[in-house]
């Protein structure tokens, strides 16, 4: 063949594959188990990941803080994706202005909870959908009490795993944290966010209203019907006697196993007591 002509084939060969190799990736994200998303809405644009397994909806909330994203949930002490997509419609989500993710929006100073609370809402309404179950860590203990107090009804069961809350022996830990590990990072990437407007954010976060779960108070806790798990952990951000005292409080609530993530053999006990929690309160029908 001449040389000319063969280089000739050959480019259009590789022009061809080029081409195609789109529609191919295309067709394999479809066919994926996980879809990656956004939610939009006027200025916030929030990150979700859907499963869309035929189970009962389970919101997943992870980890870290404001820096909350749909990655933390594989550094948890048990990745819930991984432990309960193949029964559940798993949803999760990276928190509004989390370094660690891709979701943004304002930073709404006079309502940090309800404005990431919405946000939760928000993607559940998107995918229409109305009643789920929640299972969060750390941050998302807060959460899903603010869930359960702005959408009563919607929270058919609740699993809240090394849950945050107030430590009056070390009021500032939260705050002091996210000062540290959260907000000049936001800075840097938001030159529309001052670290004046970080601390207000956090002084109303934490320190405004400084007791208990944040968002919730004691009484509500003790009239709430839901079934809650309580899955308590003992660090400065996650005060064992605020998990314990939530579980005592809680008329319809749980207690898991104490210490439950170390020793690491004890996790998959733990994991099996929050299949059969969730199992146990999983509506008949979707």
């Amino acid at each position: 063949m001449d040389p000319v002509r063969r280089n000739i084939l050959a480019t259009g060969s590789a022009v061809a594959a080029l081409a195609a190799a789109p529609n191919v990736l295309s067709q394999q994200i479809k066919q994926g188990a996980t879809a990656m998303q956004f939610y939009e809405k006027g200025s916030v644009r929030i990150r979700y990941e859907d499963t869309g397994g035929p189970g009962y909806p389970l919101l997943l909330i992870s980890g870290g803080g404001l820096n909350s994203a749909i990655s933390g949930l594989s550094t948890a002490p048990f990745n819930p994706i991984a432990e309960f997509k193949n029964e559940y419609r798993c949803i999760a989500l990276d928190l509004r202005n989390a370094n660690t993710g891709q979701s943004t929006g304002p930073l709404e100073v006079d309502r940090p909870w309800d404005s990431h609370t919405e946000d939760q809402l928000a993607v559940l309404d998107h995918l229409k959908i109305d009643k789920f179950m929640v299972l969060g860590f750390c941050i998302g203990g807060p959460f899903i009490w603010n869930l359960l107090k702005r959408a009563p009804g919607r929270v058919v069961a609740a699993v809240a795993a090394q849950p945050v809350g107030f430590r009056p022996e070390k009021p500032t830990v939260l705050c002091d944290g996210s000062i540290a590990g959260w907000g000049p990072e936001l800075v840097k990437r938001r030159s529309d966010i001052t670290m004046e407007a970080i601390e207000k954010y956090l002084t109303k976060m934490y320190r405004t209203d400084p007791d208990f779960m944040f968002t919730v108070t004691r009484d509500f806790v003790r009239n709430c019907q839901t079934p809650i798990l309580v899955m308590p952990d003992d660090v400065p951000a996650h005060p064992h006697a605020v998990a314990m005292e939530t579980a005592m409080l809680a008329p319809k609530a749980e207690l898991s196993m104490y210490p439950w993530k170390e020793p690491k053999e004890l996790i998959p006990l733990a994991v099996r007591q929050v299949r059969s929690f969730l199992k146990a309160h999983r509506p008949a029908t979707a």
